[in-house]
């Protein structure tokens, strides 16, 4: 089992930065893929970005891409996601979710385990 909680949501005007963090607690970090999703209102969960369990492998969705960016800090058991030059578009609850698999996944049912989620609101 693993334990997720997200941090760093607000309230961003458009064109600002946002860094997520999610720290995680229970099982070994290191051993978990993770992921970033975002959910807004009347949508359905879609993928934002996704690492593999080491670091070395990146995905993202194509809206996140050239502005977000995924990392990891297996010494201090966190994921982030840098959130550059956003859209109000990009308001949702963002999620982080671990995957018991060592490779890059971008599906929500590849995922295990989730946090309660952290809100992020971008102004026009």
């Amino acid at each position: 089992q693993v334990q997720l909680v997200e941090s760093g949501g607000g309230l961003v005007q458009a064109g600002g930065s946002l860094r997520l963090s999610c720290a995680t607690s229970g099982r070994t970090f290191s051993s978990y893929a993770m992921g970033w999703f975002r959910q807004a209102p009347g949508k359905d969960r879609e993928f934002v970005a996704a690492i593999s369990w080491i670091g070395g492998n990146t995905y993202y969705a194509d809206s996140g891409k050239g502005r977000f960016t995924i990392s990891r800090d297996n010494g201090k058991n966190t994921l982030y996601l840098q959130m550059n030059s956003l859209k109000p578009e990009d308001t949702a609850v963002y999620y982080c979710a671990a995957a018991d698999t060592i490779l890059v996944v971008t599906t929500a049912p590849d995922y295990a385990y989730w946090g309660q989620g952290t809100q992020v609101t971008v102004s026009s």
